[in-house]
């Protein structure tokens, strides 16, 4: 394996962006701790830096700082910040490390990955180097496959004699070869490439032409003929697969002149080409998607700050932010594809009415982080876009879902705040039952503070009166409603004809079922403390 000093020696080469290798790592083997400098840095190397090793780095390169664990790696930073390195891997003693090291990368100005302890050294250098080697030679960030779908269009375009787009199976112009004379050009293949979409009046002809059908069904290339009254000149198509999937499409429309004598095996060998970019591509927008919800799910968690989200996703970190967080109104989650169609709903609201809405999971709660908020938002309006989540879900699915508006923090590092105060709602909704399915704390404060006191009681048995879990114990032997009694009879604040209409029972039953109560515990209800005491102690779970 390469030391620091020893890949001082070897050549330069061109590498890849801490994005990709991130993407390429993934979140089980490495965490981004710190990226001062975005993630669009550059990583040429990769390096093992030894505890013997003096502390040195060459730009661009990849430190993994094996050996030193923690505060140790403090060198490692300094010297890769000091000579250009890129980025430091380290492993962690402790979770509380992250946050002193991170405040060193950023002083550096050196991003900060930390290694999962159960990793392997060898195994993070081999798959950092095998990133590295995938990248074309000579090509800075490469992998751009919009770059490689343009030209692969200009290829076939040329082996073809046509005027090529790519499109993807929702007609989306993917990419387009490159026309000089505009005469040539259709007023189908004019009017996609301005909207970046197919035309739904010239879509509609091809799909009544049967078009679409036979690109679904076959492999081979399809012609349409030209129609003048309609501005579509000939063209060929063929579909772009993997296996049995249809990827997307490859159109070739005529110009003046007419197509070459091989175009149709230039077009079928084509379509195999994009079918690899498109592949590639669909992977990496997967790839991205997981390095987004990783570091969204981090920030919410506390354990990464906001700083990588905020690079990653081009954020401003000083506006205002918010957490809405959602869980289900049973204690069961629905199934899993009921789940993910619940994520897709809410991930399409949220979206409608902030660009910038991030939606993550965690456990059978889904959290929607809202960063960069205008200033002038309220909590009001946070309620609503719940409000119309949770109305959405019922309607559309099924489903009942409680949802909570956690506190609009000021800056995105304070999010971890906002989500506290969402789940705090959401507790509080499970507990002591609230009747509206939206809510933010100021509107069920009372609700949220009994559900926490009742949380810090089922925990410390001793802070219990005995002759109370003794009444409960007594009812679950007998079968009774002693307990029961007590606290309808607490909560009417004494009118007997109240409680006993809430229990369905005679006054007279609940006058006997109360003074029963005092006779086998000894608890004096007349007594302010007692009855304080009792109406908290007696809304604990039976179990408890």
């Amino acid at each position: 394996m390469e030391t620091a000093a020893a890949a001082a020696a070897s050549p330069p080469r061109t590498g890849i962006s801490l994005r990709q290798l991130l993407m390429s790592l993934g979140e089980p083997l490495v965490e981004l701790q710190a990226a001062p400098a975005g993630l669009d840095v550059e990583i040429r190397s990769v390096a093992l830096l030894d505890p013997e090793d003096p502390p040195m780095a060459r730009p661009g390169e990849l430190i993994l700082a094996i050996g030193a664990r923690g505060r140790a790696a403090f060198p490692a930073l300094r010297a890769g910040g000091r000579d250009g390195a890129a980025a430091v891997a380290v492993k962690l003693d402790a979770p509380g490390q992250a946050a002193a090291l991170s405040e060193t990368a950023v002083e550096a100005g050196i991003a900060l990955l930390s290694v999962r302890s159960e990793a392997r050294w060898e195994q993070i250098d081999a798959l950092a180097r095998a990133a590295l080697e995938s990248a074309p030679p000579g090509l800075p960030g490469a992998g751009d496959e919009e770059g490689d779908l343009f030209s692969l269009a200009q290829t076939t375009a040329v082996l073809t004699g046509g005027i090529v787009s790519i499109e993807d199976t929702a007609n989306r112009v993917l990419a387009y070869s490159r026309s000089t004379d505009s005469d040539e050009v259709d007023d189908l293949r004019r009017l996609s490439i301005l909207g970046w979409h197919g035309p739904e009046a010239y879509l509609a002809r091809l799909r009544k032409w049967g078009v679409f059908q036979r690109l679904r069904a076959s492999d081979e290339v399809i012609r349409i003929d030209s129609h003048p009254e309609l501005g579509i000149r000939a063209r060929l198509a063929v579909a772009i697969r993997s296996g049995e999937r249809q990827l997307g499409t490859i159109w070739v429309q005529e110009g003046s002149t007419p197509l070459t004598d091989h175009c149709d095996q230039a077009l079928l060998g084509a379509a195999r080409v994009a079918a690899q970019h498109l592949v590639r591509r669909r992977r990496e927008l997967s790839a991205d998607l997981t390095l987004t919800r990783t570091l969204a799910a981090g920030l919410l968690e506390g354990t990464t700050g906001p700083q990588p989200l905020a690079s990653h996703m081009g954020l401003d970190a000083a506006r205002p932010a918010a957490v809405l967080g959602f869980s289900y109104g049973t204690e069961a989650p629905p199934p899993e594809l009921a789940r993910a169609e619940v994520g897709n709903l809410i991930s399409v609201h949220t979206a409608a009415r902030h660009r910038s809405a991030l939606v993550t999971q965690a456990d059978s709660r889904t959290y929607v982080l809202l960063p960069q908020l205008p200033r002038s938002i309220d909590l009001g309006t946070l309620r609503c876009w719940g409000q119309e989540i949770t109305d959405a879900v019922r309607r559309h699915l099924g489903l009942s879902l409680r949802g909570s508006v956690g506190c609009i923090v000021p800056a995105l590092g304070e999010v971890p705040e906002s989500r506290r105060e969402a789940d705090r709602i959401l507790d509080a909704m499970v507990s002591v039952g609230v009747a509206t399915t939206v809510a933010a704390l100021p509107d069920i404060q009372a609700e949220v503070l009994v559900s926490e006191v009742l949380t810090l009681l089922s925990g410390h048995p001793e802070m219990r009166d005995p002759r109370l879990t003794a009444l409960v114990a007594h009812d679950s032997r007998n079968q009774g409603q002693l307990a029961e009694t007590v606290l309808a009879y607490l909560n009417a604040f004494g009118d007997v004809r109240a409680a006993a209409a809430q229990l369905h029972v005679h006054p007279n039953t609940l006058r006997y079922r109360i003074r029963r109560a005092e006779e086998l515990t000894g608890l004096d209800l007349g007594r302010p403390d007692q009855r304080l005491l009792a109406m908290l102690q007696l809304r604990l779970p039976p179990a408890s």
